[in-house]
């Protein structure tokens, strides 16, 4: 059984739900043009992965095998629904950025599969940790896109931020050069792609050099000794 720590290591880096898994990625690409979006859809995701593993954790001796599909679906779907009505209340201008991409999540891949792999096999604290840190590691990969996005196509970082936290948002605006001088590219669909890639590939270099790394100290003490002697 995976402790504690494999569960965040898996959420956040080797089975990253946008990197490894390469799981919902029709809203990852098409809204991540600008931070504010990415964290606006990050924070629902991770608040839907979350409760919909602790509520199937919490039903998972309930329900009968045949029905259970269904049953996850239409948890998620509840979620998703007062999560929307909660950001059309709270967060009216950024849910109108965000539109169709709110009620997409239910049909991310990663939620339900989250439900069916493991909150349906495991106590509630697990599954709320999983659902957590996939949440995030989904989030991070978001805002990692957002901002080379955003930095790129409009020379910007953190643009916006008052549609999600007040009038105090602008504040957090960081201009790096005119809108006019960004790489166009960047914003448009093809650029999500080639960003998205890039992200894939780093993350592949990183664990390239991880798994090389330097050689133990007793296989080096083993190749010196003969020449030593």
């Amino acid at each position: 059984m995976s402790t504690p720590a494999d569960i965040i290591r898996d959420g956040l880096w080797h089975n990253n739900p946008g990197l490894v898994q390469l799981l919902g990625l029709c809203p990852l690409l098409a809204i991540s043009g600008t931070v504010v979006n990415a964290v606006g859809l990050g924070i629902a995701t991770t608040l839907t992965l979350l409760l919909s593993n602790v509520i199937v954790s919490l039903i998972r001796e309930h329900v009968r095998s045949e029905i259970r599909i269904p049953v996850y679906v239409l948890i998620i779907a509840s979620i998703v629904t007062a999560i929307e009505l909660a950001m059309n209340a709270w967060f009216h201008g950024l849910f109108l950025i965000l539109g169709i991409f709110i009620p997409l999540i239910v049909t991310n891949c990663a939620i339900i599969g989250r439900a069916e792999a493991f909150a349906s096999r495991n106590s509630v604290p697990r599954a709320a940790l999983d659902g957590l840190m996939m949440g995030l590691g989904f989030t991070g990969v978001l805002i990692a896109l957002g901002a080379l996005r955003e930095l790129l196509g409009q020379g910007t970082l953190f643009a916006d931020f008052h549609l999600l936290l007040g009038e105090w948002g602008h504040a957090l605006r960081i201009e790096f050069f005119p809108e006019e001088h960004g790489f166009l590219l960047a914003l448009l669909p093809p650029g999500a792609f080639l960003a998205m890639g890039l992200l894939i590939a780093v993350k592949n270099w990183i664990d390239a050099a991880m798994e090389s790394g330097p050689e133990p100290a007793e296989d080096a003490a083993a190749e010196t000794g003969p020449s030593a002697g």
